[in-house]
């Protein structure tokens, strides 16, 4: 094309000459060859301000293709996309604006203790589990845990058992874990309103969790108060925990819904890895692929 293009001048310029003098003059080969420089240079601009323009992508023409790659925990992502932006819009407006309100007012001590009798409300859940998975230990760890920070640590405002002599640290576990520990799948990844990320398994699972402490003990744990503040209390309390990945998320991620599902997916089966005994923690490196 570009040759063409670099032609083309001369030949106009010889038709000319044709047309006013009778004679035909000849034109040397290296004329039609090498064309005068200016001359190609118009061409060429002439040639580039008629190629097609560029689509501005805020336009009704533009297509956006999307650079995320398809996961097959994800089989629902149009509609998870979609919820995503509803939650963080909220999240940014509403949820997070209050959240770092609570962090920079609410003295360390306190929130500390509202973190703290959150989780010893849980522990029954982790002792009955650890039962339900045949690890005794554990859950006679967990029992201890429970029964120290009630007692000794005022209701579990306090930690007791996590320091010296006890050295009982918290563990999570709940019968999500129990069913995955037993080789029941997670099924699809979810994006809900009022949970977030999850999946088909933890939403079966966490209800009867829930329902373990108000079962067991009943009195004012039964009562739809009790639920209804701490749920508010537990998804405060669980924002604030984790402010600092929901925001390297949102400022790192070009990507920020994919990156926060590939994070809860790969820690859930961390979680199921610790229990089956592949890692000692959640942070340890993924482990070794199985040799065939």
């Amino acid at each position: 094309m570009t040759a063409s293009l670099l032609i083309l001048p001369a030949i106009l310029a010889s038709a000319s000459v044709q047309a006013v003098d009778p004679a035909p003059v000849p034109i040397p080969v290296e004329q039609v060859a090498t064309p005068d420089p200016v001359t190609a240079a118009e061409a060429i601009a002439v040639h580039q301000s008629t190629a097609e323009q560029p689509v501005d992508p805020e336009s009704e023409d533009a297509i956006v293709v999307s650079g995320r790659l398809p996961s097959e925990a994800d089989p629902a992502e149009a509609i998870n996309v979609v919820t995503f932006k509803v939650i963080d819009s909220v999240d940014q407006a509403v949820i997070g604006p209050i959240t770092h309100t609570y962090m920079k007012t609410a003295p360390k001590p306190v929130q500390s203790a509202i973190h703290n009798v959150i989780m010893n409300l849980d522990e029954p859940i982790v002792f009955l589990n650890y039962l339900l998975q045949f690890k005794p230990g554990k859950a006679v760890e967990t029992l201890g845990r429970f029964t120290i920070n009630t007692t000794v640590g005022l209701g579990g405002v306090m930690d007791i058992a996590k320091k010296k002599p006890f050295n009982l640290p918290r563990r999570s576990n709940g019968l999500a874990d129990t069913m995955g520990f037993y080789g029941v799948r997670p099924g699809p990844y979810l994006m809900l309103p009022l949970i977030g990320p999850t999946t088909l398994r933890d939403v079966i699972a966490r209800p009867l969790d829930l329902a373990i402490v108000p079962f067991a003990v009943g009195g004012p744990f039964k009562n739809a108060y009790y639920a209804l503040g701490k749920g508010v209390i537990s998804a405060l309390d669980e924002r604030a925990q984790s402010d600092e990945r929901i925001e390297g998320f949102r400022e790192n991620s070009k990507d920020m819904y994919a990156a926060i599902r590939d994070d809860y997916l790969k820690r859930r089966q961390a979680e199921i890895d610790v229990l089956r005994g592949k890692r000692t923690s959640v942070d340890d490196p993924t482990p070794p692929a199985k040799k065939r």
